[in-house]
């Protein structure tokens, strides 16, 4: 991996090239994404259809818990996999994409970090075999950006934890068997919450409605609704009271997966673009050949290149244990407004027929413009990457 050096003389790979090892990986899942997700991505988007198949197949390949170490039967690979994985997942279906980030991000990742010994070895193998679908469950109707001000509660009765609340926009919800969940557990602190693992079918849990999205709709969106739902006092994920330093840290690898996610559609944008620009003809000429054309694929390309940049330098901090706050909010931030942007530019250079479903373009933007507002809105994103140089401006030198 080609590298540089920062003024620490500490030597960060930007991912200006892959290694051996990830170059096989992207042409392998590359190759599953156009071959066996791009064909019916239209069709599912149409009817809102969550693609079990191909979460079933995606299983089966090890990359549904492809940051699992070995020694819970994952494939032990490592943050910039996991972001492969998904950029080429939603090049193709960018619902496909979210639904493996959810997967590996916000819900692997963290019970890797903060579960037991005895709760990874129980669970861990059958999110790494794909035999379980997660989903993350933190907002509320009074809880989106400002996460601690979550009313769901649970409270600790002999040997169970009984949960009471209802929580909206889970991602998977409708299909996951087990939910990676934060609710309140102390009143003495706005900020005391705890986590913990709730299983599908568990009495007093059920599916509420389901959200009719603009974009992303073979992703299920659903309302999860508790009523004294009893779980065993095991299934507390980490110190009681500690839940939202949990979901924070999942949130930060979240916007890693996210942002690959908004690179995949803008690049499936780009490479829509620059065909249609050969192909058609006007005043004689192709597309291409125009000038105006010529720079909106000049931004959209760089932009896309500075998108990736940004989020292989954030993989590389996440996979040495360097924690930082800044860098994964850039680049979320930076590649969601680029998804947005070269969605908006493949529409204007397809025209009108950019406008109908028949080119998917169209489905670029809708989908797209998600990626500025979960897993954290651009105004957060700026906001953290704002305070943490603010607070540290030694950081200025890292970026």
């Amino acid at each position: 991996m080609a590298e540089t050096m920062t003024d620490t003389d500490e030597m960060i790979p930007f991912g200006y090239e892959l290694d051996e090892d990830h170059l096989m990986l992207r042409d392998s899942i590359r190759e599953f994404a156009r071959n066996a997700v791009a064909p019916g991505a239209m069709e599912r988007d149409i009817k809102g259809e969550f693609p079990a198949e191909l979460v079933k197949q995606l299983g089966e390949m090890g990359y549904m818990g492809i940051c699992v170490p070995e020694e819970y039967g994952g494939a032990g690979l490592d943050a910039l996999a996991s972001a492969i994985v998904v950029e080429e997942l939603s090049y193709a279906d960018a619902s496909l994409g979210v639904i493996n980030s959810v997967q590996n991000s916000l819900v692997v990742d963290p019970i890797i970090k903060f579960a037991t010994e005895d709760q990874r070895r129980e669970w861990l193998p059958k999110m790494a075999s794909g035999q379980w679908l997660n989903c993350f469950s933190l907002s509320e109707a009074g809880s989106g950006s400002d996460a601690a001000a979550m009313a769901c509660r649970a409270e600790l009765q002999g040997n169970e934890w009984v949960i009471n609340g209802t929580k909206l926009w889970v991602t998977n919800g409708a299909e996951a068997d087990i939910i990676l969940l934060f609710v309140r557990t102390e009143d003495t602190e706005r900020r005391n919450s705890s986590c913990f693992l709730v299983e599908k079918n568990t009495p007093g849990l059920t599916v509420g409605k389901h959200e009719d999205k603009l974009g992303i709709r073979g992703s299920s969106t659903v309302e999860l609704i508790f009523d004294n739902c009893r779980i065993p006092a095991t299934n507390l994920i980490g110190e009681r009271g500690r839940g939202l330093n949990i979901a924070l840290t999942a949130i930060d690898g979240g916007r890693l997966g996210i942002g690959a996610q908004a690179i995949g559609i803008a690049q499936a944008a780009l490479d829509r673009s620059v065909d249609y620009a050969i192909e058609r003809k006007q005043f004689g000429k192709a597309l291409s050949e125009f000038q105006a054309i010529q720079w909106k694929i000049a931004d959209m390309a760089t932009r896309i290149a500075a998108s990736r940049a940004l989020l292989y330098k954030g993989c590389w901090l996440k996979s040495q244990a360097k924690h930082s706050l800044h860098i994964p909010a850039m680049a979320k931030v930076f590649a969601a407004e680029t998804a947005t942007f070269c969605a908006n530019h493949a529409i204007q250079i397809f025209g009108g027929m950019g406008y109908c479903r028949e080119s998917e373009v169209e489905r670029y933007l809708r989908d797209a413009k998600i990626t500025e507002i979960y897993e954290g809105t651009s105004e957060m994103q700026r906001l953290t990457i704002a305070n943490t140089l603010i607070k540290d401006p030694d950081r200025v030198a890292d970026v």
